[in-house]
């Protein structure tokens, strides 16, 4: 068969931390874990969140009420958007995004309003820019740093001209930040929740996916306003009984430790990404270094659409790129690379892609 390199793929290919997988082993022969876990979760995984976030972001919240847990963020994104709009109801949401926000807006009979992420704004939104019309036709507001697929990054001011637009437009803001920690240099990802006032109106969504190599594990939350929280509750009282006990109190170990873990993986993408951006160069391929997620935006070749390069190094170099187009129409020119391969790999699909480049 075919030797295919999959950079298409946006999980981790680093392990769990040992010491994590010590806490799960352990919790999952105490018999009482083997129950229903309570609705919105333990109380400890949820303590844990809010001391993670008065540790890291300098934020305080309630683990009570502004705090639940989800089976991974991406099921919690999900259903807010159907436990908070009513059918037609608009939803700002980036262009190029996250393809869960479309099918989870399509899931609640709501609209996608699309507004764009452009390469000279460093991929963050012109608030001033989205009309009027889709404004008053919208009930919530997508955003999510460091981006993905862009890699894009912000800093805090943008969340506080999200708070002052959401605010002003009655809208609930939603920021995902599944790559929080995924970052590079001396660049911090700012908390939504950082500006005063956020909670009013806003919740974040955090996952242990991508920090903890923990993708399988299906562990994130919800932290922020408690009126969305609640909402979202009730809504997945009637679906779900939270994560499996043993997989939350190996979460608590995770948010507890002194994140030395974290901070390898993200030398080792970033091994990746000097890597790939030095092939890149060698092949005139324009990408601007990103500084989190373990992603590349790159635009394809002059003579390309994003599907047809994409076929084009599957067919002839067998690498499984991702194109721009399934991000949204914004994203016709672009092709996203995924990090998350042993380096080797990243090195021989280098060598393939400039190969099938020469060969036209």
């Amino acid at each position: 068969g075919v030797d295919v390199i999959d950079l298409g793929i946006g999980a981790p290919d680093l392990p769990t931390p040992p010491f994590i997988i010590d806490r799960l082993t352990e919790e999952v022969r105490k018999p009482k874990n083997h129950k229903y876990s309570p609705y919105g979760g333990c109380r400890e995984f949820r303590e844990a969140v809010a001391d993670f976030y008065r540790s890291h972001y300098d934020v305080d919240v309630d683990p009570e009420t502004e705090v639940l847990t989800l089976i991974g963020s991406k099921e919690g994104i999900a259903h807010l958007i159907s436990a908070v709009l009513d059918p037609g109801d608009g939803v700002l949401a980036p262009d190029p995004g996250y393809p869960v926000y479309q099918s989870g807006i399509h899931l609640a009979h709501g609209v996608t309003v699309r507004f764009p992420l452009d390469e000279e704004n460093s991929y963050a939104p012109l608030f001033d820019q989205i009309s009027p019309r889709d404004v008053s036709r919208s009930k919530m507001m997508l955003l999510n740093y460091p981006n993905n697929p862009t890699g894009g990054t912000v800093e805090l001011d943008t969340f506080e001209e999200a708070v002052r637009f959401a605010k002003e437009h009655k809208l609930s803001l939603i920021h995902d930040a599944a790559y929080d920690l995924v970052t590079f240099g001396d660049y911090k990802a700012p908390s939504l929740l950082q500006v005063p006032g956020a909670k009013e109106i806003g919740v974040e969504f955090g996952s242990l996916s991508k920090t903890f190599n923990m993708s399988g594990w299906r562990l994130g939350y919800i932290v922020g306003n408690k009126e969305l929280i609640r909402s979202l509750s009730v809504y997945k009282s009637n679906m779900d009984t939270s994560q499996f006990l043993p997989i939350q109190l190996a979460g608590v170990t995770a948010l507890r430790s002194d994140f030395s873990s974290v901070r390898a993986n993200n030398r080792t993408y970033e091994q990746r990404l000097d890597l790939m951006m030095n092939a890149f160069n060698g092949m005139n391929i324009h990408a601007e270094k990103p500084k989190g997620t373990f992603f590349i935006w790159a635009e394809v070749p002059e003579g390309y659409t994003s599907q047809g390069f994409s076929e084009k190094m599957l067919d002839e170099a067998g690498i499984i790129l991702t194109p721009g187009t399934a991000f949204g129409q914004k994203g016709e020119g672009y092709f996203r690379m995924s990090l998350s391969v042993p380096i080797e790999r990243l090195h021989e699909a280098s060598i393939r892609m400039k190969k099938a480049m020469k060969g036209g």
